[in-house]
């Protein structure tokens, strides 16, 4: 679960958001407050907020969001409950508040809305309240036995290393399957094995490298694994019999055709291809 909390000035207008029927939005919690409308509420939190002159920013916003998981679960009351326990957290009891629930997105997510200035016209004290707001939201998610965020963060952690490791896997049969002799062939047969290979081109139309799109990720080749840079990459193709790169004996810049353009190579690149090729020279050579 996140917790993320600002204090604002616009309390109609983003009250008005909060309540906003089109977003399928659903009154959780009401404390001290009578309005049925963010009009009639936000003139109930004025008649507090009219005691303390010096505090512009009198109002509390907050967002909860629990796991995607656990909010198609909770129930109206369960959600009045992660409300309550939070308020109670953040030592905002016996304040004017009011929350909603928004359904539009994939999944449940509370709007809270606290009045800063409490009965006794004194401002709430909102240093580091973005920080405060999501610690809070932890201890909740923990008294509750909901997912924490890092919960989250390790599964996340954990799914991207297994996303690492298929791309790695599918670049080394790529390899030993179909060895391509240039980088068109590397793409198409990056393809053929369900990995989208994305060519990262600067302004100077050189070739900067690889980002690999596979199973709704988009790395970059050094994210997948330290062997999957452009310089690893072309070396192991430049090392193949009729490797398809050209290097000019004029300017010593290498060349490839590429998606059907003539496309630069960075000078690293280049070295690490001519190294490659004149390795294979001299094996050949040997070899004889």
């Amino acid at each position: 679960m996140i917790g993320k909390g600002k204090s604002i000035s616009h309390t109609s207008a983003s009250m008005a958001y909060g309540w906003n029927q089109e977003k399928d939005a659903e009154v959780v919690l009401k404390e001290y407050l009578h309005g049925e409308e963010p009009r009639a509420i936000t003139k109930e939190f004025k008649m507090i907020q009219d005691q303390n002159h010096n505090c512009t920013k009198n109002t509390l916003s907050f967002v909860i969001s629990p796991t995607v998981k656990d909010g198609k679960r909770l129930d109206r009351e369960q959600l009045r409950d992660i409300t309550k326990c939070f308020l109670k957290e953040m030592d905002l009891k016996e304040r004017q508040a009011i929350a909603f629930v928004h359904k539009d997105k994939e999944h449940n997510h509370i709007h809270l809305y606290v009045n800063r200035i409490d009965f006794k016209g004194q401002a709430y004290n909102d240093s580091f309240i973005g920080k405060r707001s999501q610690h809070a939201a932890e201890r909740v998610a923990q008294q509750l036995k909901l997912t924490t965020v890092k919960q989250v963060q390790f599964e996340k952690a954990f799914n991207l290393k297994e996303i690492r490791s298929e791309i790695k896997r599918r670049h080394d049969l790529t390899m030993k399957q179909f060895k391509p002799r240039g980088f068109d062939d590397y793409l198409k047969s990056m393809k053929t094995n369900g990995v989208e290979v994305i060519p990262v081109i600067n302004k100077q139309n050189k070739l900067q490298g690889f980002r690999f799109e596979f199973s709704g990720h988009n790395l970059k080749g050094s994210e997948v694994h330290r062997n999957m840079s452009i310089g690893n990459i072309a070396e192991q193709i430049a090392s193949r019999p009729r490797a398809e790169f050209h290097i000019s004996a004029k300017t010593k810049e290498a060349t490839v055709k590429l998606l059907g353009k003539t496309i630069g190579l960075t000078p690293n690149t280049t070295l690490r291809i001519a190294k490659a090729v004149v390795k294979k020279v001299v094996d050949l050579g040997m070899s004889i």
